[in-house]
């Protein structure tokens, strides 16, 4: 394989710069180039808001030359917890980079004001924008679009709103409009850069002729793609999508509802995935080089006169959108669902967050610990109103009760009070109260995601509480999840994806790699970033899950305190150990 191309752009000075580096000596790209870039050039030291901080964008390679390799890392410091993190995206980002001839770009500096920079294959622009000072997501994005030299169809546009700009430490980054860099305040590092968006796109092109074994990759292409079309191994992505787990988990008590008061209600009939398609369910999309479609697009039509006009808006969702701002918040009806996300939208917060902050607020409201002199707005669950004001005050804070929730909510509970009923695992809780593995997972897992590890799917197939074994899932997990997002694959490729496959795949563009080598690289890997993450202030060992998960009953009962706080000593000791563990090969 040739050598990975790297654009550097500085935002002071307006230069920029390109390095040609190994893919062996980068880890591959997606996860494992990006920790290897911010080991480089990251400032482990200063805050994220630093504009030495670099962000950075890395594709891997495979991407764009097998189905569903789509997505794109964005590393960088995060402004919600100061340590080392990454978050991916998909739409057309990950072909638009490969087509603008770059492997990874890193981003240094800070804008002299508000400002667009447009990176093709022939030239960088750097358009100053200080008339998009506070615009909405959807109207910059119409806007950028008019601005941009790059062909429609062959770029990708990436924008932040108004939380972003205002440094929102939950602010996501709009990808393509239905995509999003979301979790731990990527779009907070735009605004810290003065980066109201990136435009993204180019002509390159890449010749399958350098492959040393055209009949291989051709085959074993064929293969993948009728894994994915003609058998059940994603189809579920394509039919109801992720909101086809809604019932399902509601059926199994594991379901948060209302600040995570109980999960299990009815009133799911209201929201389910079934219904949303039924009813509200617009058009399907996919991201670039992806046959799946797992993009749901909703239509909310709402009435503004008595004569029968209406206007129109498209509104993606997703299963966990519609738990943060649906269940955890009470809502029983898909339309006002889409209504809060599409505030959320425009505002550029990340979903999950939001309604998770929302719910505690409004928890922390019945039990008299906020008062409405605080809040401003009066929040009740199951009525939706409010909390459309409530998601305008989470992105332009507007008193001080704001602006520390805006924080995330482990900077709130610290200062205003309610950690019993907090539902934060590291940041605000995923919407699987499934039990014991997936709450420790989450809690200390390296993105406090609930893909990290898929711990949920142990806690719904496993009765057994035998920590070796929970661990070796942990382990085996998350060093075959770091391989394919490091190649980048999306993670709902899992079933189309085992590592022998990937092993074959990367084989095919002349990257060999036995099962067993590609395991233990995806260890590698894991170890780089869990050592940037404890190098950046995180420590495993003082993490703490909230008294509201231990009160939790699943199908199985209620949860095993002991077992819990066993499981999380012994990850935590695992992370520490994996962290400092030498790869240095020894010599025979």
């Amino acid at each position: 394989m040739t050598k990975i191309k790297v654009l550097f752009i500085n935002l002071n000075t307006q230069k920029i710069k390109i390095e040609y580096i190994s893919p062996r000596e980068t880890l591959l790209g997606g996860s494992g180039l990006a920790a290897w870039l911010y080991e480089q050039y990251g400032l482990v030291n200063q805050p994220a808001d630093h504009p030495k901080q670099p962000l950075i964008f890395s594709i891997g390679p495979l991407t764009g030359l097998y189905p569903m390799m789509s997505k794109v890392v964005m590393a960088f410091k995060s402004p919600y917890n100061q340590q080392y993190t990454e978050s991916h995206a998909g739409g057309r980002l990950s072909l638009a980079i490969k087509f603008s001839g770059y492997h990874a770009i890193v981003i240094q500096g800070k804008c002299p004001q508000l400002s667009v920079i447009e990176i093709g294959d022939k030239k960088i622009n750097f358009f100053s924008t200080p008339f998009l000072k506070q615009e909405d997501v959807f109207n910059t994005g119409k806007i950028l679009r008019k601005i941009s030299t790059l062909p429609s169809g062959k770029r990708s546009i990436l924008r932040i709103g108004p939380a972003g700009e205002n440094q929102i430490a939950i602010a996501c980054v709009n990808v393509d409009t239905y995509r999003h860099f979301g979790r731990l305040g990527g779009g907070a590092i735009f605004g810290a850069k003065n980066l109201k968006g990136i435009i993204i796109g180019g002509n390159s092109s890449y010749s399958l002729q350098n492959f040393s074994n055209l009949k291989e990759y051709n085959n074993l292409y064929q293969q993948i793609y009728n894994t994915i079309t003609t058998t059940k191994a994603v189809h579920k992505y394509h039919d109801l999508g992720t909101a086809q787990n809604l019932i399902t988990l509601n059926e199994l008590k594991c379901l948060p509802w209302n600040n995570l008061q109980k999960t299990s209600d009815p009133g799911i009939k209201g929201i389910s995935g079934e219904l949303f398609a039924q009813k509200l369910l617009l058009r399907k999309t996919a991201c670039s080089g992806c046959p799946v479609g797992c993009i749901h697009i909703g239509i909310l039509r709402e009435q503004f006169a008595k004569e029968h006009e209406y206007l129109y808006r498209q509104v993606s969702y997703d299963y966990e959108p519609i738990f943060a701002l649906g269940s955890m918040l009470g809502i029983k009806k898909a339309r006002q669902v889409l209504k809060l996300l599409e505030q959320i939208e425009k505002v550029g917060l990340d979903a999950i967050s939001s309604g998770v902050l929302l719910a505690y607020v409004t928890e922390g409201l019945e039990k008299k610990l906020f008062h409405s002199k605080q809040t401003l707005v009066n929040l009740k669950f199951g009525q939706p109103k409010n909390y459309l004001k409530a998601i305008d005050y989470l992105g332009t804070p507007p008193n001080n009760f704001w602006q520390i929730l805006s924080k995330g909510l482990k900077n709130a509970i610290q200062n205003l009070g309610g950690e019993d009923f907090a539902c934060v695992l590291g940041q605000e809780m995923a919407g699987y109260a499934t039990g014991e593995n997936y709450f420790v997972a989450q809690a200390l897992g390296f993105r406090h995601s609930h893909l990290d590890i898929g711990a949920y799917s142990y806690d719904l197939n496993s009765e057994c509480k035998d920590i070796q074994k929970a661990l070796k899932f942990f382990q085996k997990e998350e060093n075959y999840r770091v391989i394919l997002t490091s190649c980048v694959g999306c993670l709902f490729a899992r079933k189309a994806y085992p590592l022998e496959i990937l092993a074959k795949a990367l084989s095919s563009v002349d990257l060999n790699f036995s099962e067993s080598e590609l395991f233990q690289l995806g260890e590698q890997i894991a170890a780089k970033r869990w050592n940037l993450k404890i190098k950046t202030g995180f420590d495993p060992l003082t993490v703490r899950i909230p008294k509201r998960f231990l009160s939790v009953k699943t199908f199985k009962g209620k949860i095993d305190k002991d077992y819990l706080q066993n499981l999380q000593k012994h990850y935590a000791n695992y992370i520490k150990q994996l962290a400092n563990k030498d790869f240095t090969p020894t010599k025979k």
